[in-house]
């Protein structure tokens, strides 16, 4: 048997005994003294750091992206160009619960992605389903406190979920969505992915085109009904980690058929629905979806904690030939996770091993808690920009090509003009006999419990929806009595 190494402090020195507590004689007290016990207990103290608000609970992979085909006259961005092949993590997340939630709940789930590219980190911070609950980001503090603990009992409360619903009927297409079948996927393997948000792509052009990514999974859907999803529980509340986890140990390395929707810049104003609505999606008889190539997932973290808790994803990294649009969502989400990331994990949080990025990275970012990199400036001197010791200067070749849409800065309405019921009616009426039983059955189940006036409200927009949608959730809230 080999000789194990030699247990050591943080600060590197040789520990002698790491079962004994040095006291004054066996039976008087502890020394204080004792720094390797004083070490232990310390840093067990500062063990914990803050759960992330939302997505808490997590699941993730590393993997790679390959490109199989040709994108270019859309954008420039090198990790899109045909045969790349790009290193890659995935991290899946349920959106309510808390860290220690079980993973088989009903409830929209993460899909958040880091490709470590030639050009940089660029992160999509997606979910499982197309569409999201709000269009504007204001709303968004709220609708996130409906899905958290009540302060007074500290209770999860249908209440406040239906009661915020109903006053939004943005909300109705993914809610419909959630009460579907594809609200409770076996597996983060059977389930898709989607930016969500409306991108954009520009070329070596200038060339500007908006882009929705998808990513189709390769396993097949599988989906479990509540009931199946709470016996699922009472085996085990770590399926979606064991199924992950274990899946790729045994050599099973999940594959997404990964495309794109696209549309040219000036479509944006000819669209009857706002392309920009993180509420909408956009038809694929319009806009098609173009395969681009495949995502796999093929090791496993060596340390849970280090490169999936630590993983920071946020919308604010971009590369070259990869940019934004006008969604308003979007627009306050490249502010708010890099800023919720700052608060979680500290201020160098991109410094850290599985978010630092692959590629040369020179910036004037100076001291702050926990810089162990010093400089990164190119040049020992230069602390400043412009300067003349040769420290790294801004690249004008890499310059995004300007909007050409653009409006009055205003408070708009953003429920003006938006036909809240056309896109969640064309879901409905996709599914089949069973699927829609499925649906109302659902969501008649989410309602228990809800005050009746708030009931009543949420059945008049699914009426708006469809007569037979009401009903049918009616039908199926009778059969519960």
């Amino acid at each position: 048997m080999a000789t194990p190494p030699r247990m050591t402090t943080t600060a590197g020195a040789p520990i002698a005994d790491n079962q004994n507590s040095q006291t004054a004689g066996p039976r008087g007290p502890v020394l204080l003294q004792d720094y390797q016990l004083i070490e232990k207990l310390a840093h067990q103290n500062r063990e914990r750091i803050p759960e992330r608000v939302v997505h808490a609970k997590g699941w993730g992979a590393f993997g790679t992206l390959t490109v199989t085909h040709d994108i270019s006259k859309y954008t420039r961005a090198a990790v899109f160009k045909k045969g790349t092949k790009t290193d890659m993590l995935a991290r899946f997340s349920t959106v309510a619960g808390e860290l220690g939630a079980a993973d088989h709940e009903r409830d929209v789930r993460g899909f958040a992605l880091k490709f470590y590219t030639s050009e940089g980190n660029w992160d999509l911070v997606g979910n499982n389903t197309p569409v999201f609950f709000v269009r504007d980001p204001l709303k968004f503090p709220d609708f996130i406190h409906t899905q958290k603990r009540h302060p007074r009992t500290n209770l999860r409360s249908p209440n406040a979920m239906w009661d915020f619903w109903s006053l939004s009927p943005e909300a109705l297409h993914q809610v419909t969505i959630l009460m579907s079948d594809r609200g409770l996927p076996q597996t983060p393997m059977q389930m898709n992915g989607y930016g969500s948000h409306t991108y954009s792509f520009w070329n070596d052009d200038g060339e500007r085109f908006w882009v929705k990514f998808h990513f189709k999974t390769l396993q097949g859907h599988a989906h479990f009904t509540n009931e199946e999803g709470n016996a699922k529980i009472g085996q085990t509340r770590e399926g979606y980690q064991e199924a992950l986890f274990g899946g790729i140990e045994a050599g099973n390395f999940p594959k997404w058929r990964v495309c794109v929707q696209i549309m040219p810049e000036m479509d944006a104003e000819k669209t009857e629905y706002n392309p920009f609505d993180l509420t909408k999606v956009w038809p694929h008889g319009d806009y098609p979806l173009i395969d681009v190539g495949v995502m796999e997932l093929n090791r496993n973290a060596d340390n849970y904690f280090a490169e999936i808790e630590q993983a920071a994803f946020s919308p604010s990294n971009i590369v070259p030939g990869i940019g934004y649009s006008p969604d308003k969502m979007l627009q306050a989400r490249v502010f708010s996770y890099a800023d919720a990331h700052r608060y979680r994990l500290g201020t160098h949080y991109e410094a850290l091993p599985v978010n630092a990025p692959k590629c040369p990275v020179h910036h004037y970012h100076k001291d702050g808690s926990m810089n162990f990199f010093g400089q990164k400036t190119g040049a020992g001197d230069a602390y400043y920009e412009p300067n003349s010791m040769g420290g790294a200067a801004e690249d004008p070749s890499v310059a995004e090509p300007p909007l050409r849409i653009s409006g009055d800065a205003a408070r708009y309405n953003h429920r003006d003009g938006n036909d809240d019921y056309k896109q969640p009616r064309a879901l409905h009426d996709l599914m089949d006999e069973g699927q829609r039983a499925r649906l109302y059955a659902n969501t008649a189940a989410a309602m228990q419990g809800v005050d009746e006036a708030i009931v009543n409200r949420a059945l008049g927009h699914y009426d708006k929806i469809s007569q037979a949608y009401g009903d049918g959730i009616r039908a199926a809230r009778a059969a519960l009595k």
